[in-house]
């Protein structure tokens, strides 16, 4: 069983659970949202993470071109890093870390075990996991960085652990969207890579851009749902990773502003009397759990207060990506943003 921890101020995992009956209890799919893979892992404390921009000491003309080596970076830890060569033996612990250094044109020598993209972070050797890294494992690897998740491991448990290794240590992640731009401008200065991620940068706006725009006419209403062991619904607010890309689309979200309930900031509890309230036009749901396991989806088109909802009626009650939209928020959001379009302009 994984114990998966993700949300808006720390990422937290939901377990996925045996199905039974057709009933909400039955709904309580694992919502595996993070990068971690072990249930025995700490539990890093909510609000640990900034969300402050990328930046670097030459900035804005290291957008332009490679500043020469050494250089100084800010990372969305807020702190100042001295990168004195381009990195070439890496260490990413978390999903969302390997995939912004690859974005970066860089590679890994180490990996957590749950960094399975791209394909090619699969020949890097297992660290543990992100919330058990093996710190004697990684300074084996004799690593020239190590990029840690800016929302897992920057709780206190991690972070002077990893600093003390007396390794460069940069802090990349994403928290909303503006994050995964300001990490990719991170790892552009970091990795001499600043071709490539401005390219990305202008890709993933352009995306947003056309799906938002997509969408306008529709003026739609719509959540993202996860569901916890409980049997409990949560619908991702506005300061969740999720909740922020249906802002970012023009969406109105019913959840947006409602109060945290339960254990995972960033989301709010969902009973059946708020959620027949609520009654969106669209409903994406999250099922990290792999199949064979049912997803979220097709569960909650079954169970009979819901039978009448409009996302439901109109079928309308469409299954996202896991990767995109809770394990591995990060530069696949272009692929979030172009699904959830292409879902609202369906016939």
């Amino acid at each position: 069983m994984v114990d998966l921890k993700y949300s808006s101020g720390a990422r937290r995992w939901l377990m996925p659970l045996a199905v039974g009956a057709l009933v909400l209890g039955a709904m309580a799919v694992a919502a595996c949202g993070g990068d971690d893979d072990d249930d025995t892992a700490p539990t890093p404390t909510a609000g640990t993470s900034a969300s402050p921009a990328a930046t670097t000491s030459s900035s804005p003309a290291a957008t332009k071109a490679a500043a020469a080596y050494p250089v100084k970076v800010t990372d969305l830890a807020k702190r100042s890093v001295e990168i004195k060569a381009k990195p070439v033996a890496v260490v990413a612990l978390s999903p969302s870390a390997g995939e912004f250094v690859y974005a970066a044109g860089g590679t890994l020598v180490g990996r957590a075990s749950s960094v399975k993209y791209p394909e090619a972070a699969l020949q890097a050797k297992e660290v543990g996991t992100a919330y058990q890294p093996n710190f004697e494992t990684i300074l084996s690897l004799k690593p020239d960085l190590i990029v840690a998740d800016s929302v897992i491991h920057t709780a206190p448990n991690f972070k002077k652990p990893l600093e003390d290794l007396g390794i460069p240590v940069i802090f990349a992640g994403a928290e909303n969207f503006q994050n995964v731009i300001d990490s990719l401008k991170l790892v552009g200065v970091v990795f001499d890579g600043t071709k490539k991620t401005d390219e990305l940068i202008t890709a993933i706006n352009k995306a947003r851009d056309e799906a938002k725009a997509a969408i306008a006419a529709k003026k739609p209403s719509a959540l993202v749902l996860i569901s916890d062991r409980d049997q409990v619904l949560y619908a991702a607010k506005s300061n969740s990773y999720a909740g922020d890309i249906l802002t970012q689309l023009g969406f109105t979200n019913p959840a947006a502003t409602q109060p945290d309930a339960g254990a995972f900031p960033g989301y709010t509890a969902v009973p059946a009397e708020k959620m027949l309230e609520f009654n969106p036009d669209f409903i994406f749901t999250v099922s990290p759990a792999p199949e064979p396991a049912p997803r979220l989806s097709a569960l909650f088109k079954q169970i009979p207060p819901f039978k009448g909802l409009k996302a439901v009626t109109g079928n309308k009650v469409v299954e996202l990506n896991a990767d995109w939209m809770l394990q591995a928020p990060g530069p696949r959001i272009i692929e979030a943003m172009r699904a959830i379009a292409q879902a609202v302009t369906a016939p």
